[in-house]
Order: C-alpha cells, then sequence, then structure tokens
C-alpha cells in the first residue's frame, strides 16, 4: 500500500464514522447511532494506530465545527455534555480493536464477536460513567448504557463481517 493511502483510509474511516453518527435513533439522553461499529471497524482494519487516527481525524472534525456527530452536533460542547464519555472513549477503543485484530482475536467468529462486545461494554461503560456525572448512575444505566447491549451484540457481529470482507478486499499490514 503507497504512502497515500494510508492517510486517505484514515480519511475514509474518519467518513464512515460521520456516516454512522447519521444513522440515528433519537433517545434521551444519548442517541443510538452506528458510530461504535465504524470506530471498532476503523481499528480493527486499519491497526491500532491508523485507526486511532482515523478516530482522531472525525473527533477533530467535531471540534472544528464540523457537524458530524449524531444529531449533527459539532463545535467545544459535544467534548463536556452527556456524550463526552462515549467520545473518549472512541479513540482508546479503537486503539484496542487494532491490537485485537493484530494478535489475531478477531480471525474467529465466537472469539472475535466476544472481543468486540467488550470492546462495545469498554464504549458504554466509559460513557456511562461520564454521563452518571450528569445525570446520576441511575439515569446513565437506564439511559446511556441498558438500551444499547442488544445492539453492542448486533454491531459486533456487524464489525466482525465488515471485517472479514474488509480483508479479502484490501488485505494489509495489521499496524
Amino acid at each position: 500500500m503507497t504512502a497515500v493511502a494510508h492517510p486517505l483510509l484514515a480519511l475514509a474511516f474518519a467518513a464512515l464514522m460521520a456516516l454512522g453518527a447519521q444513522v440515528d435513533v433519537p433517545m434521551h439522553p444519548v442517541p443510538m447511532t452506528m458510530q461504535s461499529f465504524a470506530v471498532l471497524l476503523a481499528g480493527a482494519a486499519l491497526g491500532p494506530i491508523r485507526g486511532v487516527a482515523a478516530v482522531a481525524i472525525y473527533l477533530a472534525a467535531a471540534a472544528i465545527g464540523l457537524p458530524v456527530l449524531s444529531e449533527g452536533a459539532h463545535g467545544p460542547a459535544p467534548f463536556t455534555g452527556a456524550t463526552a464519555g462515549y467520545l473518549v472513549a472512541f479513540p482508546i477503543a479503537a486503539g484496542l480493536a487494532g491490537l485485537a485484530a493484530r494478535r489475531g482475536l478477531l480471525d474467529g467468529w465466537a472469539v472475535g464477536a466476544a472481543t468486540l462486545f467488550v470492546l462495545h461494554l469498554l464504549l458504554l461503560g466509559m460513557g456511562g460513567a461520564w454521563l452518571a456525572t450528569k445525570i446520576g448512575s441511575a439515569d446513565a444505566w437506564a439511559g446511556g448504557v441498558r438500551p444499547f447491549l442488544i445492539g453492542a451484540a448486533v454491531k459486533s457481529l456487524l464489525v466482525l463481517a465488515a471485517l472479514k470482507a474488509w480483508r479479502r478486499v484490501a488485505p494489509q499490514p495489521r499496524t
């Protein structure tokens, strides 16, 4: 893969995250989106370094004012509001997904799905912990974690299926 292709892939996955944010089921206090799918796929497909770079591009685009987050959110407010914990967790989860892929944990269906579900739990845990500082633990669990558990399981399988397709189309080193 050429030196030009690597940054373009990071940009493409950042765009996928922006698209995933627009697949939005409005809920309160946190909407249900496909962002976590795109975040984990970026890490798994691009590796830990490039996956985190893709997330950083996405978050930077939001921070400078591009309406790429769910519900068109942008600027500094989302980074201190109800969804800040999820946003902070994105690069961590992408990096860990990349490491998991590098170690072969995403090669099989059972271990791969379980690994990705644990990474979704990390996203939900960090997001829910921050949300609890805003609305209390019980409400954070009820509105920011519990409703997302089934979706996390489904998205974990989708990430794994997309990763397997990606590897057939664009095999590359997992760095």
